[in-house]
């Protein structure tokens, strides 16, 4: 089961990647089917100690991107995306998520402003959902039982 979460989550994470390159937006829709299947596998795992302390860990990141939103500094969809996404990944892994996800996003930035095709002062748009997809895959891959033999 584990491993059918860990496959629907990188393919929810791609779409959302995918959806925000096109149109710099994450529906709503999608960061629900994240959330979802989250909880799902908060009760496959049946450990209600870490189900609390992930829960309370999205709702941290849930304000932090509420306020961050409110200054104009992410997207909703962002910070949705976050949200859902440890949810999905769990508490435990959460330092590694959100150390790739910020490597991921500089390195999105970077090349977004090396590639760019605006007027000088023309306010600069970057996709993160690509760094937030990208960072909850890998933290997914990771999890997978499958990958941690292999590589264990």
């Amino acid at each position: 089961m584990q491993n059918l979460i860990t496959l629907i989550g990188i393919a929810l994470f791609i779409i959302a990647a995918y959806s925000d390159v096109k149109s710099f937006r994450i529906p709503n829709l999608l960061v629900a089917a994240v959330a979802l299947l989250a909880i799902t596998r908060l009760i496959v795992v049946g450990d209600p100690g870490a189900a609390i302390n992930t829960v309370g860990a999205s709702v941290i990141l849930l304000a932090i991107g509420f306020v961050l939103f409110w200054q104009g500094i992410v997207g909703a969809g962002d910070a949705k995306l976050i949200t859902a996404a440890v949810l999905l990944i769990g508490y435990n892994d959460l330092p590694s998520f959100l150390i790739f996800m910020s490597i991921c996003g500089a390195l999105l930035a970077l090349a977004t402003f090396a590639t760019r095709k605006q007027k000088p002062n023309a306010k600069l748009y970057i996709p993160y959902g690509v760094a937030i997809a990208t960072a909850g895959s890998v933290t997914l891959l990771f999890q997978s039982p499958f990958v941690t033999s292999f590589i264990g």
